[in-house]
């Protein structure tokens, strides 16, 4: 995996306005239809991320684990964040190509 390719993707993807973030903004968009992927940092913790993870597993949303610490992932989206979903199938496609 390319993993600037994957951070700089993410970074495309907040500016077109298709990257929420944050543990409740996720759970949210999941539990609305509205995610397609979510993506979380290594280092986020289980209790951040048990509310996440239960509500993709009901949708049917993958959620997948980037080897990133939140402190590089909110460096390359210039906002603190450990979690993030896109709600555009066409990046969650291409997120999911660079994550293999």
């Amino acid at each position: 995996m390319n993993n600037d390719r994957l951070l700089n993707f993410l970074g495309i993807c907040k500016r077109a306005g298709m990257l929420l973030s944050g543990a409740e903004t996720v759970t949210k968009a999941v539990n609305e239809g509205k995610a397609k992927l979510v993506l979380y940092a290594e280092d986020v913790s289980d209790n951040s991320l048990k509310g996440v993870i239960k509500a993709a597993d009901v949708h049917h949303i993958p959620a997948k684990r980037i080897p990133y610490r939140k402190e590089e992932l909110s460096f390359a989206l210039g906002k603190h964040c450990g979690i993030v979903c896109t709600t555009d199938p066409g990046f969650a496609k291409k997120m999911i190509e660079l994550t293999n």
